[in-house]
């Protein structure tokens, strides 16, 4: 379940308190208080049977007592007591409930787990949703609830506020109390026996009420239905986290905290990024981005320029800028005509522009001017360091009028160095929308955190150009080669099975051979050509240079076979438990100038296989320049992967050392991630290392280890991969042979051609409304599809997308819980009349039927007599809204 139900919580008409107390100090006590307090106006009903009368109210002896089934019901009962509690609940009808309790299963304990499965199965037959177990409960300040044990109650706002940890609430309302900041919700989710972080991005993300959305994550249970609420929400408006449990230690205590098991911080960085979420290290620094994110809009570029009144001011923040990934804007001519006119003849002729310590209002406003002129400049920072000559509420008045008065769309934030004497300017500029802070820092910071939520936007929202048509793996010989290993009770592939499966997924690879004496390696390097690399080959030594099982540059076959018979003797007694299988004798590659880099796959406890690149080497561990992400990927996203590592400066060429293939390097880590899609079986992958230069990419080692599956490839996926199997050859009537399949987005192009052929009457019957653009925007979101709820299909020509010609489209969207899924169909004038939108239709009904999609649901003009009547012949019933006769609601249960 998702969103199910979920309103029950949130927008209660009563509320129970099961457990209610009057002794101070209980838990029981507080709740009754907390929501009295926040003036609940719907019946409040109390349960305890040891009482008849708590705060002035009457109650009941249990659930069968209370005089009428309830909304939400919070539970703060021992732990033996709420499964039965819970079916009680659930047999009144009632849908929400908070379990405040602690004692099912954190740390692992037995007995914690079974009776957590003993509500989970109490709550199933009546759809009742579970908040918790150990949690702080959730406030609502709009319904007037207060279900928490916080002892605060804030204001109503727009912020949404969903964390694991009941704690963090309590400091987080204290420290935004003071702030004058408010909530739409405060939601603690504890040990996410039901509700989790999914639910609660599909339920905000499609709040009107909800601005932003803050999480604080300790462990994420589900990791598809996460990544699809999260993208889902972070189109609609911004999604900022902190992730708990950072390092091993942190880790481990997550584990005791909440009972689930954190993973790898890396992981989860990179599952925010392609999420479109930013992400944040502190609650500060949370509380710093969402003002920013709220109070103006994402810069155009990242070109900073700095305006100061303090030369030391103007260096922290350019070094906080760069430390950040920032970088400074070059200063126009025209610019520095103007500044140089306006500012006396000592300012710093440059950026950070400064305005000397003197500087009061004007020649602020006069250097400010300049500088939103200048089309060079994305961003600019103002600094104001107090100085007994100026006053500096007469600055920040004088800057934000010259703001207002110059709309050119570039990003401003202010630093107001000091304490008591910056109140009134900072009152003034966040009075008028203005971001200030504290410090040079902060301020670098706040603009850091729009340049990365704009680059992560952008990832959602990029149209990826094609992967070559000619990539082919053959997943077949691969499945051979495993099943083998698998069968020998193997788990680790051999270097020479290892590097079959790479030439399987066209990843270039050394020659290699196996020599099973130092003759035979002798004889081998002679048809080779030397000179050669020799390493041991066993099953049982996965790190080969560990235990001296390398040898390279070997110049004869002489050599080879020395140092064939040097390794099999120094292992045999290192090694003597061992099984030694002989050595490979493979190509000694000569390229001086070539970067060794690292590619490989693991899978993550969350969220699944997980593809890597970096640095490699021996010496890869210690070097530590490694970058993650999710699969499925396509070129600007291993592009995107490969920007993250430091070596990427190196990669793209410096003095007389040219760039390297960039594109085969991106093309490889595809290769890798498909290969992870493809075989289940396949749990670690590493090959290391990958060498590049400007000829090409080339394999010279490669890891591969093996486990028998757990079930279809796609399952152990976070983001669904691309659904081939959806994928069809059809032929029309009069022979015209066209080809179905799911929307890729690399198909944009072809979709903005063809809506740009569309009559206004046939872009109405669409959309429903009238259009004259499809946007970039649109055309994104209509093409970078989320598979696992929802699918386009496209009749075109076979051929690669993005050049062929789109003739139709039929594509649906489900809600979170699958109960429903909105349907849409164009089919071009040009080709109309010939069964097309029924064949379309058949198919999308049929991939909705297999998804588990419970209905379709459409709204037709009724003018669309076309549209109508195949509706009607598919079997879908009507209905009519008087309320909008142009429009007919029509349904297909699935």
């Amino acid at each position: 379940m998702t969103i199910r139900n979920l309103e029950a919580a949130f927008a209660p008409g009563s509320v129970a308190i099961i457990g209610a107390s009057e002794r101070p100090g209980t838990v029981g006590s507080v709740l009754v208080r907390a929501m009295l307090e926040a003036g609940f106006e719907g019946p409040l009903h109390l349960v305890n049977p040891r009482h008849r009368t708590l705060h002035g109210l009457p109650v009941h002896a249990d659930v069968a007592a209370m005089p009428s089934p309830v909304d939400l019901a919070v539970v703060v009962t021992p732990p033996r007591t709420v499964p039965g509690i819970i079916a009680d609940l659930g047999a009144r009808g009632t849908k929400a409930a908070i379990v405040i309790t602690a004692g099912f299963g954190e740390g692992g304990r037995e007995e914690g787990e079974r009776l957590r499965q003993q509500m989970l199965d109490a709550a199933k037959p009546h759809l009742l949703r579970i908040f918790g177990p150990n949690c702080l409960g959730i406030i609502v300040p709009a319904a007037k609830v207060n279900a928490s044990f916080a002892g605060i109650s804030p204001p109503a706002g727009r912020i949404a506020f969903v964390t694991q940890s009941g704690a963090i609430v309590t400091a987080v309302l204290d420290w935004a109390r003071g702030r004058g900041i408010g909530f739409s919700h405060m939601v603690t989710l504890g040990g996410m026996a039901d509700v989790d972080f999914g639910d609660m991005l599909d339920y905000l993300g499609r709040d009107p009420k909800v601005g932003a959305i803050l999480l604080y994550v300790e462990a994420v249970t589900n990791a598809r239905k996460f990544m699809s609420a999260a993208r889902a929400a972070a189109r609609a408006k911004p999604v900022i986290v902190v992730k708990g449990g950072r390092f091993a230690e942190g880790a481990r205590a997550v584990a005791s905290h909440t009972g689930a098991l954190a993973g790898s911080d890396a992981v989860y960085d990179a599952a925010f990024r392609r999420a479109g979420m930013l992400r944040v290290y502190s609650l500060g620094e949370l509380f710093d981005a969402v003002e920013t994110l709220s109070k103006i809009g994402l810069p155009a570029g990242e070109r900073v320029a700095i305006l100061t009144n303090g030369g030391g001011a103007g260096v922290l923040a350019t070094d906080a800028l760069i430390e950040q990934g920032g970088h400074l804007a070059t200063l126009s001519p025209d610019t520095m005509s103007r500044l140089d006119a306006a500012l006396p003849p000592t300012w710093s002729r440059g950026n950070p522009v400064d305005v000397i310590g003197d500087a009061g209002a004007e020649r602020y406003t006069a250097a400010l001017s300049a500088l939103l002129e200048d089309p060079g400049i994305d961003a600019i920072m103002v600094i104001n360091c107090p100085t007994a000559l100026i006053d500096g509420a007469t600055v920040a008045t004088a800057i934000s009028e010259v703001i207002g008065r110059h709309p050119t769309g570039k990003t401003v934030i202010t630093n107001w160095l000091g304490g008591a004497s910056t109140k009134q300017p900072r009152q003034i500029l966040t009075g008028r929308g203005i971001p200030t802070f504290e410090t040079p820092y902060e301020t670098a910071r706040a603009f850091m955190h729009l340049v990365t939520y704009r680059r992560n936007q952008a990832l959602l929202a990029m149209t990826p150009p094609s992967i070559p048509t000619d990539f082919q793996p053959d997943t077949a010989a691969v499945r051979k080669i495993i099943a083998a290993v698998l069968r020998e009770g193997r788990e680790i592939l051999s270097e020479i099975e290892a590097k079959a499966v790479l030439e399987a997924y066209q990843i270039p690879t050394t020659r290699t051979r196996v020599a099973r004496t130092p003759a035979e390696a002798a004889t081998i390097a002679a048809e080779i050509g030397c000179p050669v690399a020799i390493k041991i080959l066993s099953h049982e030594i996965t790190h080969k240079s560990d235990v001296g099982g390398v040898a390279l540059d070997l110049a004869t076959p002489a050599a080879a076979e020395a140092a064939t018979a040097e390794m099999l003797e120094r292992i045999a007694k290192a090694r003597p438990e061992a099984r030694i299988e002989g050595v490979t004798v493979q190509e000694m590659i000569r390229r001086p100038r070539a970067f060794e880099l690292i590619v490989g796959m693991s899978v993550a406890h969350e969220f699944g296989p997980v593809i890597m690149f970096g640095q490699g080497g021996t010496g890869v561990e210690i070097i530590a320049d490694t970058a993650m992400a999710l699969p499925p990927l396509d070129m600007n996203l291993a592009r995107h992967l490969m920007r993250q590592t430091r070596i990427h400066r190196l990669l793209q060429g410096y003095r007389d050392r040219p760039a390297v293939a960039l594109d085969d390097i991106a093309l490889t880590l595809i290769k890798v991630a498909q290969l992870a899609i493809d075989v289940a079986e396949v749990v670690e992958l590493d090959i290391n290392p990958l060498i590049a230069d400007e000829r090409g990419v080339l394999a010279l080692d490669a890891r591969i280890r093996v486990t028998p599956a757990r079930g279809p490839s796609g399952q152990r996926l976070a983001i669904m991969p691309y659904p081939s199997e959806h994928e069809e050859d059809v032929e029309l009537a009069d022979g015209t042979r066209l080809f179905l399949r799911p929307i890729r987005a690399e198909d944009e192009p072809q979709l903005l051609a063809g809506f740009s052929r569309l009559s206004q009457a046939e872009v109405r019957q669409r959309f429903l409304v009238p259009m004259k653009v499809l946007d970039h925007l649109l055309a994104a979101r209509l093409t970078q599809i989320n598979y696992d709820r929802e699918l386009a299909l496209v009749l075109t020509h076979r051929g690669t997308p993005g050049t062929t010609e789109i003739h139709a489209v039929a594509r649906y969207s489900a809600d979170p819980d699958l109960e429903s899924a909105e349907f849409a169909i164009i089919v071009r004038r040009e080709i109309s009349g010939r069964g097309i939108g029924r064949l379309m239709m058949d198919r999308l009904i049929a991939a909705a039927r297999a998804r588990g999609i419970a209905s379709f649901v459409g709204d037709v003009l009724t003018e669309n007599a076309r549209m109508l009547n195949l509706c009607r012949d598919l079997g879908f019933a009507r209905a009519y809204d008087p309320t909008n006769p142009g429009v007919v609601r029509v349904t297909l249960k699935l």
